[in-house]
């Protein structure tokens, strides 16, 4: 094989490389990942139960509401408990339990449940619910949950008072711990037309959504408003759910959005969409650096003198202001250009938000700030 033809096995593969990365991104999704249907939909239930068998890590005798649930539990079963007596049990430990709901789910089908320190216990680790009722908005009872906790975290403590906690003790789940006892009536398939609700509202994703419809099974979509799409479905309920299942996997073009700058305040978390673009400006950022330094001297007076000792507090204040240079950007600089000057000087979390925070204020950014 001579150097040409090797060149040219080479260059073929890598043309097809800068081919294919040069292409541009689709922005077409199928329908499911952008609209949910109106009337089914998730169900939050909660509930207040107990969980036993703790090996003395419940609720201590702080926490009256667990002894009252207690004594009430013990009632239900014929357990005369005396008046005025507190029922102190440290293996037993008041919580929440939340469950969701999925639609569709009937009764006897079984849904995980989260269980959820109330009191001040140190760890559900080993303990079991007992039997609990689980309720909707409405305040009826969808499901009944009882079992073992699993629980992902641990604690540990010793004679000192020193301890060690490893994620969260006082949280756990149960695999299938409730059972369904009352299904959430849903007209998802009593009513002539089927409401699809955009996640993301926007109007030219909702006349995407509405054209791609009609050229798939004629005209049977409107759209109101950018929030939602009412389709005509069939009657009959077998034909509408295979009606549902080509509808969800129809491919729809996506509006394009206004890119966004997400902070996070808490995390320090700063996330920048591609396609933010930033005018033309000048920034300088520099930061007044003050440090308090706390020492105390001590005056010892020689062994035949008459003095004391004296102890004088003393205070050193220093304060820096930091010396930065000032950086621009051109007019329609992108997202890779702003992370590099920025990582150029070496600025934290906090200097990024102070600086997109500042230029949005002045009107340079593209695009929308968003702080969570």
């Amino acid at each position: 094989m001579n150097f040409r033809t090797l060149s040219r096995l080479i260059a073929l593969p890598l043309a097809l490389c800068l081919t294919f990365a040069t292409l541009p991104a689709q922005a077409a999704q199928v329908l499911r990942n952008l609209v949910s249907v109106e009337g089914i939909r998730d169900n939050p239930l909660v509930g207040y139960g107990l969980v036993v068998g703790l090996n003395g890590s419940g609720d201590s005798t702080q926490v009256k509401f667990a002894s009252q649930s207690v004594i009430n539990m013990l009632k239900q079963f014929g357990v005369k408990v005396p008046d005025g007596t507190d029922a102190k049990s440290k293996n037993v430990a008041t919580v929440m339990v939340s469950a969701v709901l999925p639609p569709g789910y009937r009764k006897g089908q079984a849904i995980d449940v989260v269980v959820s320190s109330l009191g001040d216990a140190k760890s559900l680790r080993g303990g079991a619910l007992l039997l609990t009722p689980l309720r909707a908005a409405d305040n009826e009872v969808y499901a009944l949950a009882q079992g073992n906790v699993v629980v992902g975290g641990f604690s540990a403590q010793g004679k000192s008072g020193s301890s060690v906690t490893v994620n969260t003790p006082t949280s756990g789940r149960i695999p299938n711990g409730a059972a369904i006892e009352r299904a959430i009536p849903t007209d998802f398939a009593s009513t002539p037309s089927v409401r699809l609700s955009l996640r993301h509202p926007h109007f030219q994703t909702a006349i995407n959504i509405v054209d791609s419809i009609n050229k798939r099974f004629g005209d049977i979509a409107t759209a109101s408003d950018a929030t939602s799409v009412e389709v005509q479905a069939p009657s009959n309920p077998t034909q509408r759910i295979a009606f549902m299942a080509k509808l969800e996997g129809l491919s729809i073009d996506v509006g394009e959005e206004s890119p966004k700058v997400v902070f996070n305040s808490r995390t320090g978390t700063v996330v920048i969409a591609d396609g933010l673009r930033v005018r033309a400006a000048a920034v300088t950022h520099g930061s007044l650096k003050v440090v308090i330094s706390e020492s105390t001297k001590v005056s010892q007076p020689n062994a035949l003198a008459g003095g004391n000792t004296v102890a004088a507090p003393q205070s050193q204040v220093t304060a820096e202001q930091g010396m930065r240079q000032m950086f621009n950007w051109p007019a329609g600089a992108k997202l890779q250009a702003i992370i590099d000057v920025v990582n150029s000087l070496g600025a934290s979390p906090d200097d990024i938000m102070a600086i997109l925070q500042a230029l949005d204020q002045a009107g340079a950014i593209e695009g929308e700030l968003v702080v969570i």
